[in-house]
């Protein structure tokens, strides 16, 4: 796990033992396909971590091999299909998944979770136009993250922090909401997607609108370095430039096609040719390290519910998540969260709210009262536009008290003025503003800057806040495990309905996924 790129004060607080478990168990899982050499003498070299320790990643025949990525001190990423890395291994989960017992909702959206005197029962899914009930002994959030709180972004449409927002409604805690990190490339075109930063570990470099490198200037790393240093350095050139992207240029990258499909596959369907021409690159939203509070096995501090992915926060990534660790630490905790599943029964919870998951210390948040003050301006209609141009501006890249303020004001009168959802997408935004507005008085909170959090208005790293922040929101049971009778569509309307409960089914259902 260990690799440069994490300055100092880049880490707020971590799981104990959660990256050094989490390297153990990398390594040991998916079929072992590296090996790590003893550390017993520590050198300087291309073959060594940071630290000395010889990394010895042997490629197998027809297996993936490693490749640098950004700041990583070797070459230690394992990568399949060129840029598709996240995509083989989801061709053979879900393959796998079709095979098995399990039983798949598709299109469902998961609306609550249902608490049964303090232990979450099941979760409540909108689907076909009914509301169900399903419940199960555990229900694992799995839900990605919430890129969709920003005009720009490289995730998919569905990461609308959902996960997130059904946890805080059931009296989760969360912790380090203030650290979302923006990728410093996306494609500057409609949808913008993502240019991995293997890209330039492979030698590709940053140039401004004059075609001047600027990154050389910034950062001893230049276009290697932390991920929030070259996002912010692309943002200011941006702005000196009257907003235009700056550029990237990966001609002295040979086979481009072949090492980058999928990434080839999307500057070709924007009509650029990136062998012959730099292309356009931006900021844009791309990982919240923060999340649901979760211990080593992914028990959040609610009985009965369990988180695994972005939408977990393990404490691995402190507060600048480094490149292709997330997936790593997914497949890690979603293995050790379903052991844990599977030899307790999801009913053993050693340590309900206390320090497995918090330290101890937790804040209960009233965001009406934190978000009072009175907005100065008319405040606009809401709709998810809106919502994802204010959050851009004000908690973005770069925030002030003074902006921050004024998105806490705009929230606060959205959350008061919006209607109960009853359509999935009414769902996904309600979701999309309680998020937003915990990601905003997380950030208001913590005064300094440090990692993917960066103030203007407090520029320095502050020795005194290098700890992890753990909120939740005051208790409200959702409902204690009802038994729902079906009742008819009324005539002439598509509004959902209620349905018939989903009883147990063969293995406990995952709650909280928009769209399976």
């Amino acid at each position: 796990m260990g690799a440069r790129g994490h300055r100092r004060g880049h880490r707020p607080g971590r799981q104990p033992g959660a990256a050094r478990g989490g390297h153990r168990r990398g390594r040991g899982g998916a079929g072992r396909p590296f090996r790590r050499g003893p550390a017993r003498r520590r050198r300087s070299g291309p073959d060594r971590g940071p630290d000395g320790a010889r990394a010895r990643l042997r490629r197998r025949p027809g297996r993936p091999g490693p490749g640098p990525r950004g700041p990583h001190g070797v070459a230690r990423v394992l990568h399949a299909g060129g840029d598709a890395t996240g995509a083989a291994l989801a061709s053979v989960l879900t393959a796998a998944v079709r095979r098995s017992p399990v039983t798949v909702l598709e299109q469902a959206t998961v609306t609550d979770l249902i608490l049964d005197r303090g232990h979450v029962a099941g979760a409540t899914v909108l689907a076909g136009g009914f509301r169900r009930d399903v419940l199960a002994d555990a229900v694992v959030l799995a839900t990605g993250g919430a890129g969709q709180l920003f005009r720009h972004t490289t995730n998919p449409d569905g990461a609308t922090a959902d996960g997130v927002a059904l946890a805080a409604r059931a009296g989760a805690v969360l912790a380090d909401l203030e650290f979302l990190q923006f990728h410093p490339t996306a494609l500057a075109v409609p949808g913008t997607p993502l240019v991995s930063e293997a890209v330039r570990g492979a030698g590709a470099v940053l140039l401004d609108g004059g075609g001047r490198r600027f990154m050389v200037d910034v950062h001893p790393s230049a276009e290697l370095a932390p991920r929030d240093v070259v996002a912010r350095a692309i943002a200011d050139r941006m702005a000196r430039q009257g907003g235009e992207p700056v550029l990237l240029d990966a001609r002295g990258v040979p086979d481009l096609a072949s090492r980058f499909p999928t990434i080839d596959a999307s500057v070709c369907a924007a009509g650029l040719d990136w062998s012959r021409e730099p292309i356009p690159v931006a900021p844009a939203a791309h990982y919240w390290m923060g999340g649901v509070a979760v211990d080593a096995d992914g028990r959040t501090s609610v009985p009965g519910l369990w988180a695994v992915g972005e939408v977990a926060r393990t404490g691995v990534h402190g507060a600048n998540r480094l490149a292709s660790n997330s997936l790593l630490e997914a497949l890690v905790t979603a293995d050790r969260s379903g052991r844990a599943i599977v030899h307790d029964g999801g009913h053993a919870w050693p340590v309900t709210n206390g320090p497995s998951v918090t330290g101890g210390r937790v804040e209960t948040v009233d965001l009406d009262a934190s978000g009072a003050t009175p907005h100065p301006e008319p405040v606009p209609p809401f709709s998810r536009t809106a919502l994802q141009d204010l959050l851009w501006t004000h908690a973005g890249l770069a925030r002030d008290d003074e902006g921050l303020r004024r998105a806490a004001a705009v929230l606060t009168a959205w959350r008061a003025a919006g209607p109960s959802p009853a359509t999935p997408l009414a769902h996904e935004d309600a979701n999309l503003l309680l998020a937003g507005s915990l990601l905003v008085h997380a950030a208001r909170a913590r005064t300094e800057s440090r990692g993917a959090h960066a103030r203007r208005d407090h520029p320095a790293v502050d020795p005194r806040q290098a700890s992890s922040r753990f909120l939740r929101l005051p208790v409200a049971p959702v409902v204690d495990t009802p038994v729902i009778d079906p009742v008819p569509a009324a005539a002439g309307t598509s509004a959902p309905v209620d349905g018939p409960p989903l009883l147990p089914v063969p293995v406990p259902v995952p709650g909280g996924t928009p769209w399976l």
